[in-house]
C-alpha cells in the first residue's frame, strides 16, 4: 500500500524523499514498480477509467449508485461496493448542495381549494394518470426567474414547463398547456399541486375542466404532500443552479431547457425508476 501511494505522487515529490518519510527503501519501490501488473490491478485501472469517464460525461452529477447502474448498462459486472471503494480512494464524489425550499405558495386567498386525493401515496400504474405541479424560482443578475413544472408520477418525466419573470397564473397555465399538448392525457387525470393562488385561479381550473382532469391539492404548508416534485426541484438546484451564475434570464432559460429536455428526461438515471431514464420508463409503459 505504501508503494502504491508513492507511484502516483512521483511527479509531485522526489521518490527518495517519500521513501525516507514512509520508512521504505528506494530499491523496494523500484522492485514493486518493476513487477508485472496483476490482473486485479489491470481490471481496477480499466474500471477507474470507466468510472471517471461516466462521472465526467454526467458533469459530476452521479454518485456510486448511478455510476454502478450506468456501468451495468454498459455490460460491466463490477459490484457496487467495488465502485464505491474506487471512488472513495480517488476522491470521486457527486455534487452536493444544501436543502432549502423557497416559498412560492400564496395560499392567503378565498379561491376554491381541492381535496388532497393523493395523501402522499405517490404511485401510478401508467403515465398520464397522475401529474404533479409546482413552482420554484432561480436567481439571475437580472432578477428572479420563475419555473413552473409538471411531472408525470409514473415515469417521473417533466412533461410540461414554463419560465417567466413573474409567477402569475399565466406561468402555471403555460406549463399545463405544454403538458396537455405533448401528452394528450385521457379523462380522469389527477393534477396535484399546492394551494397557491396560481393553481386555484379560475383560468387554471377551467383548463383542468377542459381536459376532464381532476384537481387535487396538498394540505396547507405541507411540502411532503408533493414530495416527488420537491425532489425534482432539489435535484435541479444541486445539479444545475449551484453550478451556474446567470447574467440574464435568457441564459438561465437556455440552461434549464437543456437540463430538463436534454438531460433529465433523456439521460439521467432515476433511482425511483430502478435506474432507468424517465423517457425509458414512459416507453416501457406503452
Amino acid at each position: 500500500m505504501t508503494f502504491a501511494f508513492i507511484e502516483p505522487h512521483a511527479t509531485t515529490w522526489p521518490v527518495r524523499l517519500m521513501c525516507r518519510v514512509l520508512g521504505v527503501s528506494p530499491s523496494g519501490d523500484y522492485g514493486w514498480r518493476s513487477r508485472p501488473e496483476s490482473a486485479r490491478s489491470a481490471s481496477n485501472r480499466q474500471l477507474l477509467d470507466d468510472v471517471q469517464r461516466i462521472h465526467a460525461e454526467h458533469q459530476r452529477r452521479y454518485g456510486s449508485p448511478r455510476l454502478h447502474a450506468a456501468l451495468r448498462a454498459e455490460g460491466r459486472t463490477a459490484s457496487r461496493g467495488r465502485v464505491e471503494r474506487l471512488m472513495r480512494r480517488h476522491g470521486i464524489r457527486a455534487l452536493a448542495g444544501r436543502r432549502f425550499r423557497p416559498c412560492t405558495t400564496d395560499s392567503r386567498h378565498d379561491l376554491p381549494i381541492a381535496s388532497n386525493l393523493l395523501k402522499q401515496l405517490f404511485s401510478a400504474a401508467l403515465p398520464n394518470q397522475v401529474w404533479l405541479a409546482d413552482i420554484t424560482y432561480l436567481p439571475t443578475a437580472e432578477g428572479w426567474l420563475y419555473l413552473a413544472a409538471v411531472l408525470d408520477l409514473a415515469s417521473r418525466k417533466i412533461v410540461g414547463w414554463s419560465m417567466r419573470d413573474h409567477m402569475r397564473t399565466e406561468l402555471t397555465s403555460a406549463a399545463l398547456m405544454m403538458a396537455t399538448q405533448r401528452q394528450r392525457p385521457p379523462a380522469g387525470l389527477i393534477c396535484h399541486s399546492d394551494r397557491g393562488s396560481q393553481y386555484a385561479a379560475e383560468a387554471y381550473r377551467r383548463q383542468l375542466a377542459d381536459i376532464h382532469a381532476i384537481p387535487s391539492m396538498s394540505r396547507a404548508g405541507c411540502c411532503y404532500d408533493n414530495a416527488p416534485m420537491e425532489s425534482f426541484f432539489h435535484t435541479l438546484k444541486v445539479e444545475l443552479l449551484h453550478q451556474r451564475r446567470w447574467a440574464t434570464r435568457d441564459e438561465a432559460c437556455r440552461d434549464l431547457f437543456a437540463y430538463i429536455a436534454g438531460y433529465y428526461n433523456r439521460q439521467r438515471l432515476h433511482s425511483a425508476l430502478g435506474y432507468i431514464t424517465p423517457e425509458q420508463a414512459e416507453r416501457n409503459a406503452c
